[in-house]
């Protein structure tokens, strides 16, 4: 009897405390409710700093947002549109972010947020940077936007993380770069890998791939000859025998020297072959 009645006053105060947590948060959706729809800018500013700063930024955002237009001129639009700025940043609505962040410092150049709001702007580009399989546009746009924040601020303590950023954009790109010239070897579309692939040279000088692509240029302009009409083949065998010397003169005692050494061989075979012929 004892525990039956423990159990009932347990149920009731648990019951009496869910009602009074949701008379309270009925009460709070009715007074955000009142300050959305009020014309009092100065509580509108207020509230809307109260939620920021409890990074309660939905609700923050439409406040700040009414306040930024209402508010252009006054003291306190410099602060209003750079809170209006984070706010899309932690709702990961990165373009608007990259978008307000560059406005707040064309705006604004003389903030002490100005150098703030202009990395922000790329770094909202470098956070929007896809997989490297994916449409590259953004890494091209980050690394842009951040080469430009280094020209404007070449003291900031933001620089060397301004580098790292670029080389792990660049590194994606590099990447992207090399697996679409071997997809095209991979398709047997030598000449559209050749291409390709010497454009990643190009493009990466320092590349990781280098001795991966130089073979595989060899081993494309061989191929591309074997498939080629006669009247093609001596010039393509003998852009093979150019490409083999680039390769040897840089990794001859490589994994693919041996396998490159046997291509050049039929190569030289091939194109004496035809030219001894012509």
């Amino acid at each position: 009897m004892q525990f039956r009645t423990f159990a009932i006053m347990k149920l009731l105060f648990q019951s009496g405390l869910l009602s009074f947590v949701l008379l309270i948060t009925i009460s709070s959706c009715s007074n955000y409710q009142k300050v959305l729809k009020s014309n009092d800018y100065a509580k509108k500013y207020e509230v809307a700093l109260q939620l920021y700063n409890k990074k309660d930024y939905q609700k923050a955002y439409p406040l700040l947002e009414e306040l930024v237009s209402v508010k252009r001129g006054t003291k306190e639009a410099e602060d209003i549109y750079y809170y209006y700025c984070y706010c899309n940043y932690y709702l990961d609505d990165l373009i608007s972010a990259s978008y307000h962040f560059a406005q707040f410092a064309k705006t604004y150049p003389a903030s002490e947020k100005a150098e703030e709001a202009s990395y922000m702007n790329a770094y909202c580009y470098y956070l929007g940077s896809p997989v490297y399989s994916l449409d590259q546009s953004n890494s091209y746009r980050a690394i842009e936007e951040l080469q430009v924040f280094i020209n404007k601020y070449p003291n900031s303590a933001r620089i060397s993380e301004c580098n790292e950023l670029i080389d792990k954009l660049r590194a994606k790109l590099e990447v992207k770069s090399y697996e679409k010239g071997m997809l095209y070897f991979k398709m047997s579309d030598y000449k559209a890998a050749i291409v390709s692939l010497n454009n990643t040279l190009k493009d990466f000088p320092m590349t990781e791939y280098k001795e991966t692509i130089l073979f595989t240029i060899v081993k494309a302009n061989f191929l591309l000859a074997q498939n080629s009409y006669e009247n093609k083949k001596a010039e393509r065998y003998k852009a093979t025998i150019d490409a083999y010397n680039i390769f040897i003169d840089k990794f001859a005692d490589g994994k693919y020297a041996k396998e490159a050494n046997s291509i050049v061989e039929k190569a030289r075979e091939k194109y004496s072959m035809y030219t001894s012929t012509n």
